[in-house]
């Protein structure tokens, strides 16, 4: 059974011009491998490494990090396919929960998440750039800079345009990963004994320290949900969100562990713990110098895929609040050429670069993931709540083994949610206040919105 209120402003989204559905299964796919697979996996392992002192725990933490992102998958899988609109999570939230709950996401991310994670994907472009070159900082961040700018501008001339540059993008990162780890298992200088010969470990094994290591794994998955923002734009979407999201998120999860499995077999467990730059390191052991050099290639272009996925994805959640006169009525805007929300594009775009400017990569790295895995644990229990709520809602697909998989993955993100405020409570504090400095926005424009002065 619906709500009043979802009634009401299902009715006021139809009465508005929708955007066109231009993006078939193979582009939800890449969309989703390419949302996922970005810096992380050739950044984090050396962090995991130090936090978990064993081969096992290594490979443990990128199992269970895989698992728990394809539970969030299968169970927004659901979601998405019941609500095949644009904006995603928001959408989710706000059926499930009313309106506050989803404006505040929406506004985290923006401020937070979706323009986070571009600058943060932008200064991870910036170190890797310096190792190509030697760069004074300030031109390395102008780079950066204007990666977003450029892909900004990219994706304001339509969804295709947007989706063509990350198709290619990803198809060259997928090969780029999968030509690693065939470099790294055939070089001479690799050996089964690095699997073996593990080091005795420092300390014992503590959960503590094995939830900040999954801090580290999930950035590196991070991304899977990028599709639902989108589903507005998909052709079949209660089949291509679906097929998008779990294709993609099992792809993600095979190369991710196969390529951890070949830095092992080239270096030994202790070097990858003492390693700041892991893929330059055994691409240079396996190839000498211009190992390190391919490396940093492949990272940049897996780098610059990533942030146009999260250009893309990004602008449909403020574009959904918009519609629902909860955000900047302009960002409505839907171009009559291209059918994009292109203002919204433009926002996103400079709030990125600002971000970019002004912050690091650490801080904003803890800042996104801390905020988003605590609506990541609320989206997933809509599954929950709107079998509940909505028992007669039409459902193309529903998720396995339910209500095990929804409540896994729940539970798992709060133990996250709730290891990082003991972990990490300064962090953590910073990133509730931005969450909770939503509530003026919220009142101001729901008053606004009843009072019709729009």
């Amino acid at each position: 059974m619906e709500s009043t209120l979802s009634s009401s402003a299902n009715s006021g989204i139809e009465a508005q011009p929708e955007l066109p559905r231009a993006l078939g299964l193979l582009d939800s796919a890449l969309l989703v491998i390419g949302s996922i697979i970005g810096s992380g996996i050739f950044l984090t392992p050396s962090n995991i490494a130090r936090r978990v002192h064993t081969v096992e725990g290594l490979l443990l933490v990128w199992v269970v990090g895989g698992i728990l992102s394809f539970c969030g998958a299968l169970s927004y899988a659901e979601l998405g396919a019941a609500f095949p609109r644009a904006g995603g999570i928001y959408v989710f939230l706000r059926e499930a929960y009313g309106p506050l709950l989803a404006f505040l996401y929406g506004w985290s991310t923006f401020f937070v998440m979706q323009s986070g994670s571009i600058a943060t994907l932008a200064s991870a472009f910036a170190i890797y750039l310096g190792y190509l070159s030697s760069l004074p900082p300030w031109l390395a961040k102008m780079l950066a800079v204007s990666c977003i700018a450029l892909l900004t501008l990219i994706n304001c001339f339509g969804v295709r345009s947007g989706a063509l540059v990350q198709n290619f993008l990803t198809v060259i990162k997928i090969g780029s990963l999968v030509g690693i780890s065939l470099v790294l298992f055939f070089s001479s200088r690799g050996t089964a004994q690095h699997f073996l010969n593990a080091p005795v470990p420092t300390s014992p094994f503590s959960l503590s320290a094995f939830g900040i290591a999954m801090i580290a794994a999930l950035w590196a998955y991070e991304g899977w949900h990028l599709l639902t923002f989108a589903a507005g734009e998909v052709k079949n979407p209660q089949k291509n969100v679906t097929g998008g999201l779990l294709v993609g998120t099992l792809v993600a999860i095979v190369l991710y562990l196969t390529v951890n499995l070949a830095y092992l077999w080239i270096l030994p467990f202790d070097s990858i713990a003492a390693s700041s730059r892991v893929a330059s390191d055994a691409m240079e052991r396996a190839l000498g110098p211009i190992g390190g050099t391919l490396i940093a290639l492949a990272i940049l272009i897996s780098i610059t895929g990533a942030t146009n996925s999260n250009v893309l994805a990004g602008p449909r959640v403020y574009f959904a609040m918009a519609r629902q006169k909860l955000f900047f009525k302009q960002v409505a805007f839907v171009h009559p050429q291209y059918k994009v929300p292109v203002v919204s594009i433009v926002l996103q775009g400079i709030w990125a670069i600002i971000l970019t400017m002004v912050g690091n990569f650490e801080r904003l790295f803890s800042y996104v993931i801390f905020v988003a895995w605590i609506f990541y644990a609320m989206g997933g229990a809509a599954v929950l709540v709107l079998r509940w709520k909505q028992p007669n809602l039409e459902r193309p697909y529903k998720v396995w083994a339910y209500p095990f998989v929804p409540l896994l993955f729940v539970l798992m993100a709060a133990a996250i949610v709730l290891n990082t405020v003991f972990n990490d409570f300064k962090n953590s504090f910073w990133g509730l206040v931005v969450v909770l400095s939503g509530l003026p926005a919220y009142f101001y424009w729901s008053r606004k919105a009843k009072g019709g002065a729009w």
